[in-house]
């Protein structure tokens, strides 16, 4: 079996650098991609796939259709280091809105539970950040997940309106900031360990301030030190491959 390969070791394409004709991404490559709003992670792989010409690709960490940002595309061999990828930290700059929770606790759920925001001060929510959701905590995963749950994905199971016992799961916040409290949107920037929802803390950050949240934007700012900065749009990045491959 062929071992990972470290990620130091692995190209990386975006906005500073680009493969040649003459490169050969079937050895291994990192593709930094700008995930827009409301396409999937599996979108982006299969639009990309056939335009990067390795049948084998795979993206280092999925993002929901609602959140936009940092997506890693690996390819060829760097396939085989995807999980060194997914275990480095993220950042998110998220927009939590208070007042009602959702089914699915973002923008694309149904309203579930309403409640009173009006008490809630941008000096109690840096409170109850640094005291309950900084460091090492339990999370609940969201039903509408893509966990499972004897066999069948827990968003299977949602849409058919069941909803099971979920174990929490450690998971870390490194850090938060404020960058903008304008009730009742919050927009917060986290960096946070790998498995962590930040719909769940959307939906738990609610409760905690006695009152019901859900999150109503997200952007993945960064994967380690991979940034959105330097990641291109699907179709940009299509382009591009293109006018190399015929140049």
């Amino acid at each position: 079996m062929a071992r990972a390969i470290p990620l130091d070791d692995i190209p990386v394409f975006g906005k500073k650098s680009l493969p040649n004709k003459e490169t050969d991404l079937k050895t291994g490559a990192i593709f930094l991609i700008n995930k827009p709003l409301e396409w999937s992670s599996f979108d982006v792989v299969k639009f990309l796939r056939k335009r990067i010409r390795v049948k084998k690709t795979g993206h280092a960490g999925t993002l929901d259709p609602l959140a936009t940002g940092l997506l890693i595309l690996c390819c060829g061999k760097a396939t085989k280091s995807i999980s060194m990828i997914q275990d480095l930290p993220k950042t998110y700059i998220a927009e939590i809105t208070f007042g009602r929770s959702t089914t699915t606790y973002d923008a694309e759920g149904e309203t579930h539970e309403e409640g009173d925001w009006k008490h809630i001060t941008k000096e109690k929510v840096k409170q109850v950040l640094t005291e309950q959701f900084t460091g090492t905590v339990n999370q609940v995963p969201p039903m509408y997940s893509a966990l499972k749950y004897g066999g069948k994905k827990l968003y299977e199971l949602a849409r058919k309106g069941e909803e099971v016992e979920r174990p929490p799961r450690q998971i870390t916040f490194h850090n938060h900031e404020i960058l903008d409290f304008n009730p009742p949107k919050l927009t917060l920037k986290t960096q946070c360990s790998k498995g962590t929802y930040i719909r769940s803390l959307a939906r738990d950050l609610g409760e905690a301030l006695a009152s019901k949240a859900y999150l109503s934007g997200l952007e993945r700012t960064a994967i380690g030190h991979y940034l959105v900065d330097d990641a291109l749009h699907p179709h940009d990045l299509a382009d591009k491959l293109k006018e190399i491959w015929e140049s």
